[in-house]
């Protein structure tokens, strides 16, 4: 964790001057913030004389300065230090010896990524295939719907790896149902990616016999609408295509834009790429959520989970 980028919010979680979020990950704090500038710096949560964190674990909000709750020394937003009481008791002590010292930050899709180790490479190199497999994502034009967050009691590294299969989804989620395992494809991209795709509306490769089409989208009609007339599945499309066009156009009608350049795949299917050590993304129109795990700072058969759900933003913002 110390030598890693990590994701630690979104630019939406602090879109102006002076807002600040703080990212922990077990021991370790850091304050990420927007300065004056606009310019987005993150630096670790502890004061330059004895070490007192300058903002409580867990917070966020406003703060136009960076102010210890000990001993009152004050930084700027950009690092500097502005106030140091009794300063004629610290002459060893100037603006630019207890510079607050920065962190390493970048941001890619949206996301704010910060790296406790100072002599990071770049956060570029560490996504890998990532920037090419999202272009046409545009996960940074993208808001935070939805921000939840809780302590689970399971270890960070069991959680995690609960959700880097869909070999749980037939008993997990279908009940054992008959069929009902995904078609799933699994890829391993160079040392910190892998992704897997769920294929919706697909057929069971086990299905015996075969579901028509129709049948398919019968299925699939039933999972988002009620009480209406499901469609029928015309000569040479899929069941796939015809529920991807119905997600198109709601989406469309939702959000004020425009969707026809989203593959079915986009539209519809479960893809999840992970970004070692803790990030999940599941860049989707119709399932379009991120979440990650943490190890917790006290008990290690702990974690702290944070799921969010990313959606288009409105013409009207």
């Amino acid at each position: 964790w110390p030598r890693v980028w990590q994701w630690a919010c979104r630019e939406d979680h602090i879109p102006e001057a002076g807002d600040y979020y703080v990212y922990d990950v077990g021991h370790l704090s850091a304050i990420v913030l927007r300065t004056e500038s606009g310019e987005i710096k993150a630096y670790y949560n502890a004061c330059m004389h004895r070490g007192t964190q300058l903002k409580e674990p867990g917070s966020c909000g406003y703060s136009p300065e960076l102010k210890c709750p000990f001993h009152g020394w004050t930084w700027s937003l950009d690092g500097e230090l502005t106030e140091l009481p009794q300063a004629w008791d610290f002459p060893h002590a100037n603006e630019d010896s207890h510079r607050l010292p920065e962190m390493p930050v970048d941001t890619w899709a949206g996301f704010v990524f910060i790296n406790f180790d100072q002599n990071a490479g770049p956060l570029e190199d560490y996504l890998g295939v990532l920037p090419d497999h999202f272009a046409d994502f545009n996960l940074e034009d993208r808001y935070v719907e939805i921000h939840m967050q809780k302590r689970l009691p399971a270890n960070w590294k069991a959680s995690a790896e609960a959700f880097l299969e869909a070999y749980h989804v037939k008993e997990t989620h279908a009940g054992g149902r008959q069929w009902s395992e995904p078609a799933t494809q699994y890829d391993v991209f160079g040392d910190n990616v892998t992704r897997f795709i769920h294929t919706v509306g697909s057929p069971c490769p086990l299905a015996e016999p075969v579901p028509s089409e129709q049948e398919l989208l019968e299925a699939l009609w039933q999972r988002r609408v009620e009480d209406e007339v499901i469609p029928t599945v015309p000569e040479g499309m899929t069941a796939r295509d015809v529920y991807a066009d119905f997600i198109r156009d709601q989406f469309a009608e939702k959000y004020e834009q425009d969707f026809s350049h989203i593959s079915t795949a986009q539209a519809l299917d479960s893809i999840e790429y992970f970004l070692f050590p803790n990030a999940f993304i599941f860049p989707g129109l119709s399932l379009p959520m991120v979440y990650r795990f943490r190890p917790d700072p006290v008990d290690p058969d702990f974690c702290t989970f944070d799921l969010l759900f990313l959606r288009p933003k409105p013409l009207d913002g």
